[in-house]
């Protein structure tokens, strides 16, 4: 699926020591859940310029709610981090059909469970207690709308996908960027990022 095919464009993934430089420490974590939640907010804003053939009143509805919290979470950190918040990046979603369900439904599955395993992966990274309390919060929201979008495409699957423990996975930035890159344009360095 998307999060496989991602996954093997190497090339696509972010250069460890060029671009647009997410930062060190806390702000650098901020900087990359910032980055995540331009990627989700640009996607579910485009979903609805023109929505795919088929959309149903209450899908409209609850994916304007996921919207606009990846909106107000894109915003929240925006504000959070100020001067030191990297630019507006440039996206590219041409890969995905906008007018099919199934190919919106699956990227948005894909954005939800690559949102969840990131905040995951993040969480050792963060040294606030204040900012790791923050992620849980958000993390618990990005988890609401994978569930929904999993019962989306099919009933009952709202927790598929654990591990053997009945865990989410996480995964380092290396990892969602390896995923996510397919779809930023600008540049990333990731190079600052704390590993440990």
């Amino acid at each position: 699926m998307l999060l496989t095919a991602a996954a093997c464009k190497k090339d696509d993934a972010p250069s460890m020591n060029s671009g647009v430089d997410l930062g060190k420490g806390d702000p650098g974590i901020l900087n990359y859940a910032y980055a995540l939640e331009q990627i989700e907010a640009a996607f579910y804003t485009k979903v609805f310029e023109s929505p795919y053939s088929g959309i149903t009143t209450a899908e409209s509805a609850l994916l304007g709610d996921i919207r606009d919290h990846e909106i107000a979470h894109r915003e929240f950190f925006k504000a959070a981090l100020a001067a030191a918040a990297i630019p507006k990046l440039d996206l590219d979603f041409s890969t995905i059909n906008f007018g099919s369900r199934d190919s919106v439904l699956g990227a948005a599955k894909a954005f939800e469970d690559l949102g969840v395993s990131a905040y995951n992966g993040a969480g050792k990274l963060i040294a606030s207690p204040d900012y790791l309390l923050l992620a849980g919060k958000i993390v618990s929201v990005e988890a609401r709308h994978a569930a929904y979008i999993r019962d989306l495409i099919m009933n009952g699957t709202f927790a598929n996908d654990l591990d053997t423990n009945a865990l989410d996975i996480s995964r380092s930035p290396s990892e969602v960027f390896a995923i996510a890159g397919t779809y930023v344009k600008t540049k990333l360095n990731i190079s600052n990022l704390p590993t440990s």
